[in-house]
């Protein structure tokens, strides 16, 4: 079943110019939304993995449901100011700004090793900051897992060029 046939575009949002992928449409698609987690299951089934970490907020569902099938713990990375005990945060560079993502400062022990889930790579900004998370807390990064890569943003170079793998089950051109 192709993955990227189940994901919608949405043309000009959040803003002009921009192609929206929408992983909603694969999410409400039983069989779409079951392959899409089996085969990132799969993928890391023999890796060794201590906890999935998701990024807010669609990466809550793919890393959980992935955390599920591979038998581990589930740690969500979020805005700033949602999570409701002590974190550590860091911030990142968006378009238009600043942004921050934070962790409860015991979510991760140190030694252990980590998956980061999201939906998309785009820029790469959000993961690099939750990434660099993750290690202020003494985890190690096995590797960075996403639905789709946006090839033309940079993203999944930027992490490679960080030192971090990067892998998606598919891949968009264009913004």
């Amino acid at each position: 079943m192709p993955i990227k046939s189940h994901i919608r575009t949405v043309p000009h949002y959040p803003k002009p110019g921009v192609m929206f992928r929408d992983i909603t449409t694969l999410l409400k698609d039983p069989v779409g939304f079951r392959v899409t987690i089996q085969e990132l299951a799969n993928r890391y089934a023999d890796r060794q993995i201590d906890k999935v970490a998701g990024i807010e907020s669609r990466g809550f569902i793919i890393g959980a449901a992935l955390a599920c099938q591979l038998g581990t713990g589930f740690v969500p990375i979020r805005k700033k100011g949602k999570l409701p005990a002590a974190t550590v945060g860091r911030d990142y560079e968006l378009e238009y700004g600043t942004d921050r993502v934070e962790i409860h400062i015991d979510a991760v022990a140190p030694g252990e090793r980590i998956l980061l889930a999201d939906d998309l790579i785009a820029t790469g900004g959000t993961a690099l900051a939750s990434i660099k998370l993750i290690e202020d807390l003494g985890g190690r990064i096995v590797e960075c897992c996403f639905v789709i890569d946006l090839p033309d943003l940079g993203g999944a170079a930027r992490l490679e060029k960080a030192g971090h793998k990067a892998f998606s089950l598919c891949a968009f051109e264009g913004h």
